[in-house]
C-alpha cells in the first residue's frame, strides 16, 4: 500500500482511533459499524474480543489527515 495514500474517515472513525490509542483505554460502548469500518482498512483488529488499534492505525492517526487540519483551522 502506499503511504501516501489518504485515508477519507469519519469524524467517528477518527474519535474511535484516538480512543483506542492507549493500550488502559478500553471504551466500553462503540460503535459496531465504526469499528467494523477501521478493521476493513486494517486501522483496528480484535484481539480477545476488544478492539485495537493496529500499528498502520497507530501511523494513520500520528500522521492525521488533511481535512482535520482543515477542520482545525477553520
Amino acid at each position: 500500500m502506499n503511504d501516501d495514500f489518504e485515508y477519507r474517515l469519519t469524524p467517528d472513525q477518527w474519535e474511535a482511533l484516538k480512543s483506542l490509542r492507549s493500550a488502559t483505554s478500553r471504551p466500553s460502548r462503540m460503535n459496531r459499524f465504526v469499528v467494523d469500518g477501521l478493521i476493513t482498512v486494517g486501522l483496528v483488529s480484535v484481539n480477545s474480543g476488544l478492539p485495537t488499534i493496529t500499528p498502520k492505525g497507530r501511523k494513520v492517526l500520528v500522521r492525521g489527515s488533511s481535512v482535520l487540519l482543515h477542520d482545525l483551522v477553520a
